[in-house]
């Protein structure tokens, strides 16, 4: 084993060797190795960072199998001149031009993921500050709204469903109403709802929660165990909402998600304790998303669970409560390891998945932890494209080091948004 030091040491090209963890002071881009620091495991990683041009290789011995190789004497040579490009090199260069755009490609469509996003929960919030004064303009707006959505759920096969950065929008007030419309009208697409249908279960999911409004916020954002009488008054919220989604001239499908969205097909839920058919067909699959992101997004961020508990228990101890074909569907739909798991790869690599694709959720997008690469620009890994690599395991945030959790920084809050852009990158596989 190699003595421990506590700061890196530098190693020519010709000194590296097998167990030794390298640290390459390169742009990710500048490479091609999934990752910027790692220990290598064979002579072709030695002959890649030999070609690499770099004068001086940064190693760090604490955490090497093996101390670097002795420096070699070589004598002054004549220099030749320098070879064209070989076939391998040209190749390798043509992979590095498809992964920069792969990668400029994920960026700009994160970056309209979240202009999305941002512009929906502005929308939400104007909603909100109608919804008492100018009810009619509110739902109008809420049906502007869900038809956007709709036209982009609609007109295209592959949805990737994004995790929302933490700052992209300070008012928690809309997040939930936001996220459940989303992956409400997501599941019912899967499920093969009409789309009028699924409009109205868009608009109905806006407008569920709008009788919390007549229950004080102290009992509402209370993050203590509440009291019988307390659980009695926020199940009320169902009942208080009918009214006001009257006066906001509602249609019987979007009040039927009001008044149901908490019923279970196993008659546990509440307000009527319906069962089965007697639940709404578009209130079932709001139940099923509802739950989800309540179990994600408790008042006390320290009771939430992580996305993969909360979908391992909605299939596991929940299973009974909710329609099992859409229940599924949704599981399918969010991938085994949804956005915001964090997640250890087969290479023992940490990170976090970002962004699931529908089409193959079993393959997500991965922010990866590399101590080498700052964590702005964090290396972003969409394993559809990386077939060697898959996830192994689902960590708790809690397992993570310090350093790990900051750089990750797993989400207190859980917030999705949808891109429907079409992924037509040169050199991408299916």
């Amino acid at each position: 084993m190699v003595d421990k030091q506590d700061k890196p040491s530098f190693v020519g090209a010709d000194q590296l060797c097998v167990g030794l963890y390298v640290c390459l002071d390169l742009e990710w881009l500048n490479h091609d190795f999934l990752l910027s620091s790692f220990k290598i495991k064979n002579a072709d990683q030695i002959k890649a960072i030999s070609k690499l041009g770099l004068k001086k290789i940064r190693i760090d011995p604490s955490r090497s199998d093996v101390p670097p190789l002795p420096k070699k004497v070589v004598p002054v040579a004549v220099v030749a001149p320098v070879p064209s490009p070989s076939a391998e090199q040209l190749l390798q260069a043509a992979e590095r031009a498809v992964r920069l755009e792969r990668i400029r490609q994920q960026r700009a469509e994160t970056a309209a993921c979240e202009s999305q996003f941002v512009r929906a929960a502005g929308s939400l919030k104007d909603i909100g500050s109608k919804l008492f004064s100018r009810p009619l303009e509110a739902r109008a707006s809420a049906e502007i709204l869900v038809s956007q959505m709709l036209t982009s759920i609609l007109s295209h096969k592959d949805i990737a469903i994004h995790l929302m950065n933490d700052k992209t929008v300070g008012e928690d007030l809309y997040f939930h109403a936001l996220n459940v419309s989303v992956l409400a009208m997501l599941l019912a697409r899967e499920v093969g709802v009409p789309a009028e249908d699924i409009r109205q279960l868009g608009i109905g999911c806006i407008f569920h929660d709008v009788g919390k409004t007549d229950i004080p916020d102290r009992v509402l954002q209370k993050t203590e165990p509440l009291s019988r009488a307390e659980r009695n008054l926020i199940e009320q919220h169902c009942a208080y909402g009918e009214p006001i989604g009257q006066r906001l001239g509602l249609s019987a499908k979007a009040m039927d998600i009001i008044r149901q969205h908490h019923e279970h097909f196993d008659g546990s839920g509440y307000p009527a304790h319906l069962k089965g058919a007697q639940i709404a067909p578009l209130a079932r699959l709001m139940a099923i998303v509802n739950e989800y992101d309540n179990l994600c997004n408790q008042h006390n961020p320290a009771d939430s669970l992580s996305p993969h508990e909360a979908l391992s228990q909605l299939f596991t101890q929940q299973r009974a409560q909710f329609e099992i074909a859409p229940l599924n569907l949704f599981i399918r739909c969010m991938g085994i390891y949804p956005p915001g798991t964090v997640v250890q790869l087969s290479n023992g690599t940490l990170g976090m998945v970002v962004s699931v694709n529908s089409a193959q959720p079993l393959r997500p997008w991965v922010l990866i932890y590399d101590p080498a690469v700052p964590k702005d620009e964090a290396t972003i890994l969409d394993l559809q494209h990386e077939p060697a690599l898959n996830v192994a395991a689902s960590l708790k945030p809690s397992q993570l080091s310090r350093e790990v959790h900051a750089y990750l920084s797993p989400r207190k809050r859980m917030t999705y948004y949808f891109d429907a852009q079409d992924r037509t990158v040169p050199g991408a596989s299916g």
